[in-house]
């Protein structure tokens, strides 16, 4: 069995973060989301992974690899357009050719990995699996309807959806997907859709199993679920200190403090991990943050945030539930009359309370 990994969205949900670097590389608990789908397929025993890539081939190629450090293999396939995840598996026909495979996007985590899912998949045979989970708002997914335990119909971001189930970014197939995905048209969005192509399987006379996860799913193409995955990662770490921690500072719950990090009269309220050669001076670091590495932060209180490699901030009272970028420098200024001096990218967002 193969493994595909979809890595070419654009991310405009996570602008302007995404301007410059990757979605599927943020990183989430100090690991680049993708990491996780690689690490996710590994223990499900995939050896061979294509991942799909687009505008941001270069990069992803030289944070991942060509797989010999996983004890992988690695097929790069470039799909020239975000022309939808059907044909994103088209584009890697020559990749998957007649294997089963497994579909995952590169954007998304599932608590309990796909062990067990890719065990069913091989054992029930079926011509597809689709993983569902049910959400608060399944307009904003393909939605499943279901009729007992058989799979009738799906919807893509449905104006009135059928169910609360959505498709989680999981999928297995086998070779009857080349006939579904040869058989459908684009969609109103111009894109061949991953749930057109089940659909077609479904009237079609072939097998589509679905099943319901146990435990928590996240797309983290928003801000929100990429926080919320953050939270949920880092209340499950091994708490280890490898940096340095002087005798004023003080330590509390799940923390992970990377090796070549500093933490000097700080306190630390975990679950918080701090990444490699950070610097954490005269600050508070409250639950749920992950701070990268080269990362300095002075006289400041982060709590519920994301905060990128080789970023510096300063004198920040109070900064919470933000993602902060690459090398960003964020610091109170000393200069008088008081005022707010900004240099913003498309897309940001800044909330200033006085």
């Amino acid at each position: 069995m193969k493994g595909l990994i979809l890595s070419g969205g654009t991310g405009s949900r996570l602008r302007p973060i995404t301007h410059t670097s990757a979605k599927q590389l943020v990183p989430v608990a100090n690991k680049p989301v993708l990491f996780y789908a690689i690490e996710a397929m590994r223990e499900a025993g995939i050896k061979e992974i294509g991942i799909v890539v687009g505008e941001t081939k270069d990069e992803i190629i030289a944070a991942v690899g060509d797989g010999k450090s996983w004890g992988l293999e690695f097929t790069y396939i470039e799909q020239e357009a975000p022309l939808g995840l059907a044909h994103a598996v088209k584009v890697s026909k020559s990749f998957l050719k007649e294997d089963s495979f497994v579909m995952f996007l590169g954007d998304n985590l599932i608590k309990n990995g796909i062990v067990s899912l890719v065990e069913e998949f091989s054992r029930s045979k079926p011509n597809a699996q689709i993983l569902l989970a049910k959400v608060k708002d399944p307009s904003m997914f393909g939605v499943a309807e279901l009729d007992g335990k058989k799979v009738i119909r799906l919807v893509e971001k449905p104006k009135d959806p059928p169910s609360d189930l959505a498709l989680v970014g999981v999928y297995m197939f086998d070779k009857s997907i080349w006939a579904a995905i040869e058989n459908i048209k684009p969609s109103w969005r111009n894109e061949l859709e991953i749930t057109d192509a089940i659909q077609y399987l479904i009237e079609n006379g072939s097998t589509v199993h679905p099943h319901i996860i146990e435990g928590w799913w996240k797309d983290t193409g928003k801000l929100e679920d990429m926080l919320e995955a953050n939270r949920i990662i880092l209340e499950i770490m091994e708490p280890r200190i490898d940096g340095e921690v002087d005798e004023a500072s003080q330590i509390d719950g799940r923390v992970v403090i990377e090796k070549g990090a500093v933490v000097q009269n700080s306190h630390i309220r975990g679950p918080v991990i701090i990444g490699e050669n950070a610097e954490i001076i005269d600050s508070f670091i409250g639950p749920f943050t992950s701070i990268y590495f080269d990362v300095s932060i002075r006289h400041s209180e982060v709590e519920h945030s994301i905060i990128l490699e080789k970023s510096r901030i300063v004198g920040i009272s109070r900064l919470e539930d933000s993602l902060i970028g690459k090398n960003v420098q964020v610091e109170k200024s000393p200069k008088k009359p008081q005022a707010y001096r900004l240099m913003l990218g498309d897309n940001s967002q800044v909330g200033v309370f006085k």
